[in-house]
């Protein structure tokens, strides 16, 4: 206990320390846990979109802020292009087609870096090497490292430290740097052009996922728009792909290609890649991610393209990278088995669009394995615990929330499934930000929930021993507005649909009567009305105790004690406690899935 007091006590000092203009030096004995408390105190997220809106009409403030504090930390830009980048935006998917990306060059035996965001579980997960999230004590390694040079660069001038996602950017390009990685994957945080990843000069490559309507009050409320942000990343000379698009947004993407003299090119189907050989296998599930497997097989091989391939030397080949900006070569080694991609006739299913359609080519032996042994948590995700199966994915867009109902209902093999008890489904939802909670709900209605259960993305209702998932930007009493609108929106659906399908209960009364909240950390079921399918908890550990029912061996069975004794909470819980099956599906938000993804997997918070 004294040891916890006086780390605490050292953070607050910290804090202290810097809010009055004082470099507090660093203790030899900050664990892992200081660094994410400290971490924690930077400008988060949801203050760093504010600014991004102030600012977004001079995009060079955010790079040329970005750049200040990058050379603050002791790098310049020039360094970046030592790290052999590949830069991958778009609106849904685009974490998935760097995961495959990741994945392929991995399975070449190159040294890889993966900066993805956000975090499900541990905030180390963004900064990868070799597939896996780093270590704590690199982490804090780094950390450190960062954090007191920016402390020790501070002056009249520069007195401020980057926000949340800025200093984790700079933190991930140290580590690349020093770990020396082959090459390093980064996703773009939010958007592209102002993104503080868009510092990069001088990627091999560019990505861009599908597009999609999010983020509308700092991209923009149309697909044009935000197209011509996602375009943003473009550099001079850089090839980049992009997969189908509406035909407006793809115009523009050419647009801005044009613009930034960047050749590109739109990605043939993945059936293309399967002529004359066997249907590829994915480690992710679902058939949307085929168009982000297609994606990462152009970016890997357009990789291995632009470093090339002459000459051999003891049983290797030798890759030559040119270094933009640098004097000279220099040169790594990549292990025998690249060969020579075969050529095969494209589709001209897509010949008519705007954008010139990239040739196919027979992937190679370490192209299949990458694809196949891609692995990427949250995303279209099944755990089976027994009786129940959970089922994961962080899509939050009505176009992504349409492909995971595809998953889901392909995945549970049942799409017209009886309502006779013997099989229970249960919707776990969660959405945040400036979206239309209401369109996502109405698609997820087809999925046949018996229960929709919304809770906030707070794991406990008191995180306070958790500051990885932390989050100082959203109250629990505006969390828990927010799911009681979605509720009353359930609620109202389900009424509006009501005698249209032979699953849905009986015709819902409006107008029952809410409980009242009750004391901080108790139990909290508000339906609605009395047989209301639709439930209200403060937090995800007591949503997803009560759906589970004891029957999850990761998860204890549900607390009684000041718990409203509500019949639809009751009737739902005998239901849940006798099926011969409980399938949940949890959707909505990413940090909703991290939030149960730690409580189901508790080996993942090691």
């Amino acid at each position: 206990m004294e040891a916890r007091a006086l780390r605490a006590l050292r953070v607050a000092l910290r804090i202290a320390g810097r809010r009055f203009g004082t470099r507090p030096a660093r203790a030899p004995a900050e664990d892992y846990q200081d660094a994410i408390r400290m971490l924690n105190t930077l400008q988060t997220n949801a203050s760093y979109l504010e600014q991004v809106k102030r600012e977004r009409g001079d995009p060079q403030a955010q790079l040329e802020a970005m750049r200040g504090f990058l050379e603050r930390s002791g790098l310049k830009v020039e360094d970046l292009d030592r790290l052999n980048i590949i830069h991958v935006t778009g609106t849904k998917g685009k974490g998935s087609a760097c995961a495959f990306t990741e994945c392929i060059l991995r399975s070449y035996g190159l040294k890889t870096g993966f900066y993805s965001s956000p975090h499900l579980v541990q905030v180390r997960e963004r900064i990868r090497i070799n597939g896996q999230p780093i270590s704590k004590d690199l982490f804090n390694k780094y950390f450190w490292l960062v954090y007191n040079r920016l402390e020790e660069t501070k002056d009249l001038v520069h007195a401020s430290m980057p926000a949340y996602f800025r200093f984790l950017t700079i933190m991930a390009f140290h580590v690349f740097l020093q770990e020396k990685v082959d090459l390093a994957v980064v996703e773009v945080g939010i958007g592209g052009a102002y993104d503080c990843t868009n510092i990069i000069r001088a990627p091999v490559v560019c990505g861009v996922s599908s597009l999609g309507i999010d983020h509308t009050s700092i991209l923009g409320d149309t697909m044009e728009k935000i197209a011509w942000q996602k375009g943003g990343i473009f550099k001079p000379g850089v090839p980049a792909f992009t997969v189908a698009q509406p035909e407006r947004p793809l115009e523009v993407l050419r647009e801005r290609a044009q613009e930034r003299k960047c050749p590109l090119y739109l990605c043939p189907d993945l059936d293309e890649f399967e002529e004359g050989c066997q249907a590829l296998e994915l480690g992710l599930a679902g058939a949307h991610q085929r168009s982000n497997a297609a994606l990462a097989l152009q970016l890997a091989r357009t990789w291995l393209q632009r470093r090339g391939c002459q000459g051999k030397a003891g049983g290797w080949r030798w890759a030559v990278r040119p270094h933009c900006g640098c004097q000279g070569l220099s040169v790594m080694p990549v292990p025998p088995g690249l060969g020579e991609l075969k050529e095969v006739p494209p589709s001209t299913e897509l010949a008519e669009k705007p954008v010139p359609l990239a040739p196919t080519f027979r992937p190679t032996d370490a192209m299949i394995q990458g694809l196949r042994d891609t692995e990427w948590l949250g995303r279209t995700q099944m755990l089976s615990h027994g009786p129940v199966t959970w089922y994961l994915d962080g899509a939050h867009t009505t176009s992504s929330i349409q492909a995971c109902v595809r998953w889901f209902r392909q995945a549970t093999l049942n799409q017209d499934k009886l309502h006779d008890g013997s099989e229970v489904r249960v919707l776990v939802f969660n959405a945040t930000g400036d979206r239309d909670t209401a369109a996502l709900l109405k698609l997820l209605l087809p999925c046949h929930f018996d229960y929709a259960v919304f809770c906030p993305n707070f794991t406990e209702v008191s995180v306070a021993n958790n500051a990885d998932q932390q989050n100082f930007n959203v109250t629990l009493e505006n969390a828990l507005t927010r799911c009681l609108e979605n509720q009353r929106t359930w609620t109202r659906l389900l009424e509006e649909k009501g005698g249209q399908d032979p699953w849905l209960p009986a015709p819902l009364r409006v107008g029952g009567l809410l409980q009242p909240a009750p004391a901080r950390g108790s139990l909290l079921l508000v339906p609605p009305a009395l047989n209301s399918p639709a439930l209200v908890f403060p937090c995800l550990a007591q949503a997803l105790r009560w759906v589970a029912q004891g029957r999850d061996p990761h998860l204890a069975a549900p607390a009684t004690s000041g718990a409203h004794p509500h019949p639809a909470a009751s009737s739902g819980a005998v239901l849940l406690r006798e099926a011969s099956a409980v399938r949940v599906l949890v959707t909505g938000s990413l940090h909703l899935v991290g939030g149960a993804l730690r409580l189901l997997d508790p080996a993942l918070s090691q």
